[in-house]
């Protein structure tokens, strides 16, 4: 028996992981998929679908049925999926995302955190412009009148939303949301549109816009703001800054794993 070469090996190995990705994709089958399915969906002989699933079984990346004959993703790719998770660093992974927006942008960008009933900064890149902002990474702001905030509490569960109306929702500026309709009907407004304004509710003369960053679950794991002052981030200039940033939340929701809902 012959060895395979570099390239037919590579060949393999590419078919070898779209099994995988076909088995991960069909959801049409959630009791498995045969033989004879996947040998249709893949454009591939039986024989060598069966030869490529058996060291995916063997190391258990895929498991077949013993009654039906169905295959499924195996146990292995869960641990796979919990070590990528644990070992994923958002900042590192979001770095050249945020300042490629800013340079873009010719603003501040900031990477932020939930904790309930704040935002906190995670991370910063200056604007490139003389006039900047004051933020700092470590610092916190309430939720509920920042835009990364609401890109947060839009996607957030009801018991998460009434901790933060519970908080209270006092006047910053006089453009701050300060009652629960108002507030939940800004959330729905976020939502459909997929971005949050900060439209001088939080300080005067800063206005702000932000896009969520999803995780594997659908869950909102960070956000994503581009911020300056009003007479630079003008009601003009919105739709485009938010196009720039829900590419970049974008970008990093796929580089995570992550899935938006």
């Amino acid at each position: 028996m012959t060895s395979e070469t570099p390239r037919n090996s590579s060949s393999s190995l590419r078919r070898a992981l779209g099994i995988l990705m076909y088995l991960a994709e069909d959801d049409g089958h959630p009791q498995g998929t045969s033989l004879t399915d996947l040998a249709t969906g893949l454009g591939m002989s039986k024989s060598t679908v069966l030869r490529l699933v058996a060291p995916l079984r063997e190391t258990r990346l895929v498991d077949q049925d013993p009654e039906s004959g169905h295959y499924r993703l195996g146990p292995q790719n869960a641990l796979l999926g919990q070590v990528y998770l644990e070992r994923l660093d958002i900042r590192r992974t979001a770095s050249p995302l945020l300042h490629q927006l800013a340079q873009d942008a010719r603003e501040a960008v900031h990477l932020v955190s939930f904790d309930p009933p704040e935002i906190v900064y995670i991370d910063k890149v200056e604007s490139p412009q003389a006039v900047r902002m004051h933020s700092r990474v470590g610092g916190r702001q309430p939720a509920y009148c920042t835009a990364t905030g609401k890109a947060f509490l839009a996607h957030a569960t009801d018991a998460v939303l009434d901790q933060v109306l519970a908080a209270g929702l006092p006047a910053r500026t006089p453009a701050t949301l300060t009652t629960p309709r108002a507030l939940r009907a800004e959330l729905a407004a976020v939502r459909e549109r997929g971005y949050a304004v900060d439209d001088v509710e939080n300080e005067l003369d800063i206005r702000c816009v932000a896009a969520p960053v999803f995780g594997h679950t659908g869950t909102v794991l960070t956000s994503i703001s581009v911020s300056g002052p009003a007479s630079r981030v003008t009601h003009d200039r919105l739709p485009e800054l938010a196009r720039q940033v829900r590419e970049a939340a974008g970008a990093l929701t796929e580089r995570l794993g992550g899935v938006a809902p």
